[in-house]
C-alpha cells in the first residue's frame, strides 16, 4: 500500500496518486494528461532531446546515465525500425517504486513512452514487466486499451498522422533481466544472459535495431519536463541531478514507504524527518543508500545529500533509490550473507567469475555466521570479491562484490567477533531481549 504522504515531499510523478480512479484515462486527461505529448508533437526531435538533456534527468534504474544523451545516440537515418523499451523488471532488493507508478498512474508512463518515440522516430514500444507482477501486466494492458480507444495510440494518433503502437511483455522473474542487454535477450525469447557491448542498445538493441531503453520512473519524468520546461525540472534537484526521485525507505524506520523528494535531499533528514527516525529509539548503525547492490554506509557517513555524484563521492551509489536502514542490533555478517544468498541464486551463470564467485562468497559468509570461520577467510572474502570486479559480462558480479567489500572493510570487527566458534553476538543479544 502506498504510504501516507510527508509534508516534505515534492509530488511531481506522484501528484495524481491519491485522486479517485487515478489509473483511468479520464482522470489523467482532467489533470494535465497527454498535454505534454501534444506539445511535443509541435517540437523537433532535437528540441525534445535537448529539453531532456537540459533538465538534468538521469536514468532512475541505477546507473544514472543522462537520459537525453542516451536518446541522442540513436541514429537518425537508420533503415531499420526503432523501438522504445521500458524496463519494468524492478528486481533490486529494497526497491519498490516502479510498480506504484504503473499501478496508480499508468498513463503517465504511456505518455513518456510516446514522447520518447517522437524524440527518436520510433513507432513501436514494449513495456517489459517482471513476471511476478501479473496484476500489473493486466493493469497496464487495460490502460493501453484506453489509450487506443481515445486515439493516443494507433496508426493516426489524434488525426495528426503519427503512428505508435504499444504492448506489454512479461518477463520470467530473473534479477539478471533488470540489466538492459539481458532484458533484450529475454524480450527476444532467448535465455536472459547479458550481451557483450559494444554495440549498445541505441545502435543495436531489440532485434539488432536502434532501441531506447529506460526504466519506468525515467519515462514517467518526461511529461513534466516537456510540459513545464527543463528549467522547472532541473530546479527541483541539485546541479547535474535534476528533478525529484522516488526513494524507497525500508528497514528499521518508523515510517517505511515510497517518498518523492528532490534529488539531493539529505539522507539523515530522510531517515529522521520523513521516516520518523530509527525504530524503537535505537541508534543508527548503517544504511544501504540505493538497493542491495550498493556499498553500505556507516552511520557517521550518512549526513550526505542523495544525488548520484554526492553518493558516488562517498564511495557508494544512489542506484535505484532503495534506502535500507539498519539499527544498532543488526549483524553485518548476516546482512552480507543475506545479500550474497540473493546474488548467488540470481546469477545467470553465464560467466565464471560471477557464477563461481557468488557461490564461494555465500559459502564463506555462511561459515562465518555459523562461527566456523578462520581469520584467513576475511582476506579470502576480499580477494574473491575483488577478483569479480570488472570481470563479468554484466554488473551483477560487481553488484555482489561491491557491498561485500564494504561490509568487510567497514565492519571488520564484527567478522572477527564471529571467529573461533563464537556464536553471533547479535543473535545472542536478540534472544536475551
Amino acid at each position: 500500500m502506498y504510504n501516507q504522504p510527508s509534508p516534505l515531499e515534492v509530488p511531481v510523478l506522484t501528484r495524481r496518486f491519491r485522486l479517485p480512479n487515478s489509473h483511468k484515462i479520464d482522470t489523467y486527461l482532467a489533470n494535465e494528461g497527454y498535454q505534454a505529448f501534444e506539445k511535443a508533437i509541435g517540437m523537433s526531435q532535437d528540441d525534445i532531446i535537448n529539453e531532456v538533456k537540459a533538465s538534468g534527468l538521469r536514468g532512475r534504474g541505477g546507473a544514472g546515465f543522462p537520459t537525453g544523451m542516451k536518446w541522442s545516440f540513436v541514429p537518425r537515418q537508420s533503415p531499420k525500425p526503432k523501438y522504445i523499451i521500458v524496463n519494468g523488471d524492478e528486481s533490486e532488493p529494497g526497491t519498490c517504486k516502479d510498480r506504484l507508478l504503473m499501478e496508480f498512474d499508468p498513463h503517465q508512463l504511456i505518455e513518456g513512452i510516446l514522447i520518447a518515440g517522437l524524440a527518436v522516430g520510433a513507432h513501436q514500444g514494449y513495456i517489459y514487466i517482471r513476471g511476478e507482477f501479473r496484476y500489473l501486466i493486466e493493469h497496464m494492458d487495460r490502460a493501453i486499451d484506453e489509450a487506443y480507444a481515445r486515439g493516443y495510440l494507433g496508426d493516426n494518433i489524434l488525426g495528426r498522422g503519427i503512428k505508435f503502437h504499444l504492448a506489454t511483455h512479461s518477463g520470467a522473474g530473473a534479477y539478471e533481466c533488470g540489466e538492459e542487454s539481458a532484458l533484450l535477450e529475454s524480450f527476444e525469447g532467448k535465455r536472459g544472459n547479458p550481451r557483450i557491448r559494444p554495440p549498445f542498445p541505441a545502435v543495436a538493441g531489440a532485434y539488432s535495431c536502434p532501441t531506447v531503453l529506460n526504466n519506468v520512473e525515467t519515462y514517467c519524468a518526461v511529461p513534466s519536463i516537456i510540459l513545464k520546461g527543463a528549467a522547472y525540472f532541473a530546479g527541483l534537484g541539485s546541479p547535474k541531478n535534476g528533478g525529484t526521485r522516488l526513494f524507497c525507505l525500508s528497514g528499521h524506520v518508523n515510517k517505511p514507504g515510497v517518498y518523492e523528494l528532490p534529488m539531493g535531499f539529505n539522507l539523515m533528514r530522510l531517515i529522521n524527518e520523513v521516516g520518523g527516525g530509527v525504530r524503537g529509539g535505537k541508534k543508527l548503525k548503517a544504511v544501504i543508500p540505493g538497493g542491495s547492490s550498493c556499498p553500505v554506509l556507516k552511520a557517521d557517513e550518512c549526513d550526505l545529500n542523495l544525488d548520484f555524484d554526492t553518493v558516488a563521492a562517498a564511495k557508494s551509489m544512489l542506484g535505484s533509490g532503495g534506502v535500507v536502514v539498519m539499527d544498532e542490533d543488526t549483524c553485518m555478517v548476516k546482512a552480507a550473507l543475506r545479500i550474497m544468498r540473493f546474488y548467488a541464486h540470481e546469477s545467470c551463470g553465464w560467466c565464471i567469475p560471477c557464477r563461481e564467485g557468488t557461490t564461494w562468497l555465500r559459502k564463506v559468509l555462511q561459515r562465518f555466521h555459523d562461527g566456523q570461520g578462520v581469520k584467513s577467510d576475511i582476506v579470502l572474502i576480499g580477494d574473491l570479491s575483488r577478483n569479480m570486479l570488472g570481470r563479468t559480462f554484466c554488473p551483477l558480479g560487481d553488484a555482489a562484490a561491491m557491498p561485500t567489500i564494504a561490509f568487510v572493510e567497514k565492519f571488520r570487527d564484527e567478522f572477527e567477533a564471529h571467529l573461533d566458534g563464537k556464536p553471533c553476538p547479535y543473535e545472542k543479544k536478540l534472544v536475551a531481549a
